[in-house]
């Protein structure tokens, strides 16, 4: 096997791996509102946005084309293609990061920085087209989660003010709707966020010679990456889902529908006209928008904390990026198997300490802060149940067969029914 081919295929596997954290991290996007709601179960939830987001990444591959051929010189990234592997290290590193704290920071943005770093240290800056990154990327970044923001804010003042949606028939109404939003948005997100691996794979076969210049991705490029964002889709990102459908504003069922029908607009459009944004970021501006549509309390410690995350993504995963390329480029296949080892001792590292406090589909909404700290905080939420256990207080029953309630109004009905049997 030639250096050339074994660096394509760790370029390949590592991407997909890329996609699936990027499923994780990104599920949220689509579904925190509708869970947070009860809309859909949090299990539902996660297999309705894991298939639809395997069907929206085969729908498009505009901005597959805009990473693949737009961003990057291909006659630099040929000299070395270790560095494509460089930077798709450092962005799932900071994906995990963020996952970690719960933090809906962009899967993109930590792609795009990972590949800018990495490029920079080991072609120049001249191996980066900064007009396409300014007219692609960061103009979208700004403007996007603004105009979906404004429509979500907009919309839910309108259905406050002419469908009374306090009412339970209109309630009622608007939880269907936001299923069908909701999963409008796991589509939309396929279509953008599942071709961002689509394009860094075909970037580096052209840049090695397996496939020629100007060309799309392959057939089973495409089926690759949606099966693995869909994969990582299904297996939830619950840490983000709680600050996204509790921590920053709290949602109501036709907020959740306002907000989705802005993102899934806002996103589909991008798609259309190849701008390789962040999904997270538009999301984020349209549960936002709800909050301030309706005046109802926003958490602006949160947002602020998303804000700083946003900011320093694109940077920090640039750096991360950097240092990876300058080991994997300088080093040559002994630099790219330290780095392999590097990636799996960091993941290794924040996942064990993510088990430390898990956030499930069983205990999701039971909190709205993500805790990090090795000790259980019992004010945070109850430590996560069995499916049998979940099961059991969805029905209502349990296991000594009488009604059971929890949370808050479930200790007040069964106090009642306490009450009531004492009377007896």
């Amino acid at each position: 096997m030639s250096a050339t081919l074994f660096i394509v295929i760790v370029v390949v596997v590592t991407a997909i791996i890329f996609d699936f954290t990027n499923g994780f991290h990104d599920s949220a996007n689509a579904m925190a509102t509708s869970v947070a709601t009860g809309a859909f179960t949090p299990r539902r939830a996660v297999l309705v946005a894991a298939i639809l987001n395997v069907v929206g990444a085969t729908l498009s591959t505009e901005v597959a084309k805009t990473i693949s051929g737009g961003l990057f010189d291909d006659s630099l990234i040929q000299a070395a293609p270790a560095m494509v592997f460089a930077g798709l290290a450092g962005a799932i590193l900071w994906n995990l990061a963020t996952w970690l704290f719960g933090l809906p920071s962009s899967s993109s943005h930590a792609l795009f920085g990972g590949l800018i770093g990495a490029v920079m240290v080991s072609a120049g800056v001249q191996g980066v087209h900064w007009g396409t990154v300014m007219s692609k990327v960061i103009l979208p970044a700004l403007v996007a989660p603004m105009v979906a923001g404004a429509a979500s804010a907009l919309a839910t003042w309108f259905a406050y003010r002419i469908a009374n949606p306090t009412d339970p028939y209109s309630e009622k109404i608007f939880r269907n709707g936001q299923r069908v939003s909701a999963s409008m948005v796991a589509l939309a997100h396929g279509t953008s966020d599942g071709q961002k691996t689509m394009g860094v794979i075909t970037l580096v076969l052209v840049a090695s010679g397996y496939q020629a210049s100007g060309t799309g991705p392959h057939a089973w490029v495409i089926l690759a990456a949606g099966l693995a964002i869909g994969l990582g889709t299904y297996s939830g990102g619950w840490r983000i889902m709680r600050t996204m459908g509790k921590g920053l504003v709290h949602v109501d069922s036709p907020q959740g529908f306002a907000a989705e029908t802005a993102s899934t607009v806002a996103i589909l459009a991008s798609s259309h006209l190849g701008f390789a944004l962040s999904t997270t970021h538009i999301c984020t501006g349209s549960v936002l928008g709800t909050g301030i549509g309706r005046g109802t309390k926003v958490s602006w410690g949160t947002f602020g904390k998303m804000a700083i995350a946003w900011l320093i993504t694109l940077p920090c995963a640039g750096v991360v990026g950097a240092i990876t390329s300058l080991i994997a480029v300088k080093g040559g296949t002994l630099g790219t198997l330290v780095v392999i080892a590097l990636l799996v001792v960091g993941a290794f590292l924040i996942v064990r300490q993510a088990n430390h406090n898990k956030v499930d589909f069983s205990n999701v909404n039971d909190a709205d802060q993500v805790v990090v700290a090795k000790q259980n905080d019992p004010e945070l939420g109850r430590a996560p149940r069995t499916r049998e256990q979940v099961r059991q207080e969805l029905v209502g029953v349990g296991p000594t067969g009488r009604p059971s309630h929890t949370g808050v109004a479930g200790s007040l009905l069964n106090s009642a029914s306490d009450t009531k049997e004492t009377l007896k």
